[in-house]
């Protein structure tokens, strides 16, 4: 958002970082009913209505109802909808697999009837429902950041079909080694290869006295606690050369799920992935010990 200051003649803006979300700056916009192009917020869909989760159900009359969160507009403007005007069929069966989920987690051991003989809903199941919605939505938003930082070619999803725990507040997301005060990193190579093929010649390894890592297949065959010496800026061979694996990042799609057995959050693969195979980097903080 941007404000004129009183200081200058001239039309000028001043720009400040904004601490709540994009729904909730076109919540206000909306609210106010002002314009704001620069957060999607024009004359044209100023009053643009659009399903963002459902909240409740209920039966009056024989006809189904559901009470409808609007996307981009505040709670106090949702509004109970029959059933045949909601052209949302994800929704719905987001809501109909909420209200199931939860009365199998409160009927353990029970036979469940999927068959909802009741007018409206228990006020405990909507509630549950709202805050499975919010988290969907809230763990989406984090794939999403996930995906904008990441420097490699596999995608990351989030999941949980656990418990209703959102993303994690002190998640942070790099792609390079984040040293402590103390530790200096040295990144720039000391030397690099001439090789016009890196596979058969006397490559980075054989310069450090070690053998290439990888196969043909670009799986390890060096036993654990090898070290690892890939070519580098300094090499002469290009980007399609055998001994870059690691650098290229990973190639596989992974899933960060939130575990059942108490132990927080995972990660996962979602293909399957051959053995000796690289998978990821671990990237994270150097400290120093004294």
């Amino acid at each position: 958002m941007s404000s004129l200051s009183p200081n200058f003649s001239s039309a000028r803006a001043w720009c400040v970082p904004c601490l709540v979300s994009l729904d909730t700056l076109q919540e206000l916009c909306r609210k106010e009913k002002l314009t704001c192009k620069s957060i999607g917020i024009t004359k044209r869909n100023l009053n643009n209505y659009e399903v963002e989760y459902l909240c409740d159900y209920k039966v009056v009359k024989d006809m189904e109802y559901y009470l409808v969160k609007w996307k981009g507009w505040p709670d106090s403007t949702n509004t109970w909808e029959p059933l045949q005007n909601l052209k949302c069929p994800l929704l719905l069966q987001q809501f109909s697999n909420d209200k199931h989920n939860y009365l199998s987690q409160v009927n353990k051991g029970k036979a469940i009837s999927l068959k909802d003989n009741n007018k409206a809903l228990k006020p405990a199941i909507a509630e549950y429902i709202v805050k499975k919605a919010k988290q969907r939505i809230a763990l989406q938003r984090w794939q999403d950041e996930l995906n904008r930082r990441k420097n490699h070619k596999g995608m990351i999803f989030v999941e949980n079909t656990v418990d209703l725990e959102g993303p994690p507040s002190d998640f942070y997301y790099i792609n390079e080694y984040k040293p402590a005060p103390g530790i200096s990193l040295v990144n720039e190579a000391t030397f690099g290869c001439s090789c016009t093929d890196c596979f058969f010649e006397k490559c980075c390894p054989a310069e450090a006295g070690v053998l290439l890592a990888y196969n043909k297949n670009q799986q390890i065959k060096i036993p654990p606690g090898t070290p690892i010496y890939e070519c580098n800026s300094r090499c002469q061979c290009g980007p399609d050369c055998p001994n870059r694996i690691v650098q290229k990042g990973t190639q596989y799609s992974l899933c960060i799920f939130r575990t059942s057995n108490g132990c927080g959050w995972g990660v996962k693969t979602l293909v399957k992935i051959k053995r000796m195979s690289f998978v990821m980097e671990y990237v994270g903080e150097f400290f120093l010990f004294r």
